[in-house]
C-alpha cells in the first residue's frame, strides 16, 4: 500500500512539472513579444556567476520610490505598445477594458518590491561585456499578463547574445 502512494504521489510530481513546463513552452512560442526599457545595476555576483541585476523603467513609473509604498497584493500594469514594440507606463489594471496597443503585464510583491517575471539576468562567467549595451528586456507575455524574459537588446533594439571567448 505505501508502495502504491509513494508512486502515485510521485506521478503527480511529476504531472504538476510537466504542465508547468508545457504552459511555459507556450508562452514562449504564442507569447506577444513586449520590450521594456531597462536600468542595469551590479553586473556581478560571485556566489553566483556573472548576471545582470535588472530593474525596469516601467515600475518605477507605476511606483515612484518617493510616493508612498508599493501595493500590497499582486495585480498588474498596463503599458501602451510603441510601433517599434516599446511598452510605455499608461495605467494601473483597475478592471477597464483594454485599448488597441494596449499589454497588460503581471507584477508580484515580494518584501515589499514590486518585481516583474525576474530581476536578474545571467549569462556565462567572462561574458558580462556582452551585455553591457542592454538597454531594453525582451518579454514574452501572455494574455493573462504573466510574461518571460527572454532575451537583452540594446539601444537599436538589436539583440545581444554571447559571444565566444577568444
Amino acid at each position: 500500500m505505501r508502495k502504491w502512494l509513494i508512486a502515485g504521489s510521485t506521478l503527480v510530481v511529476l504531472a504538476l512539472v510537466n504542465v508547468g513546463i508545457w504552459q511555459r513552452e507556450g508562452l514562449l512560442d504564442h507569447g506577444k513579444v513586449v520590450l521594456l526599457e531597462l536600468a542595469p545595476v551590479d553586473p556581478r555576483s560571485l556566489m553566483q556567476g556573472d548576471f545582470m541585476r535588472l530593474s525596469y523603467r516601467v515600475l518605477e513609473d507605476a511606483f515612484p520610490r518617493q510616493v508612498g509604498t508599493p501595493p500590497a497584493t499582486d495585480g498588474r500594469v498596463i503599458v501602451a505598445i510603441d510601433d517599434r514594440g516599446v511598452g510605455r507606463f499608461a495605467r494601473l489594471d483597475d478592471g477597464t477594458p483594454l485599448r488597441t496597443g494596449d499589454v497588460a503585464l503581471r507584477y508580484r510583491v515580494r518584501a515589499a518590491d514590486v518585481k516583474f517575471a525576474t530581476n536578474a539576468y545571467f549569462f556565462e562567467e567572462g561574458h558580462a561585456g556582452d551585455f553591457s549595451p542592454a538597454r531594453y528586456g525582451e518579454f514574452r507575455v501572455a494574455a493573462d499578463g504573466e510574461m518571460i524574459l527572454t532575451g537583452l537588446r540594446d539601444k537599436a533594439l538589436r539583440l545581444l547574445v554571447q559571444k565566444p571567448l577568444r
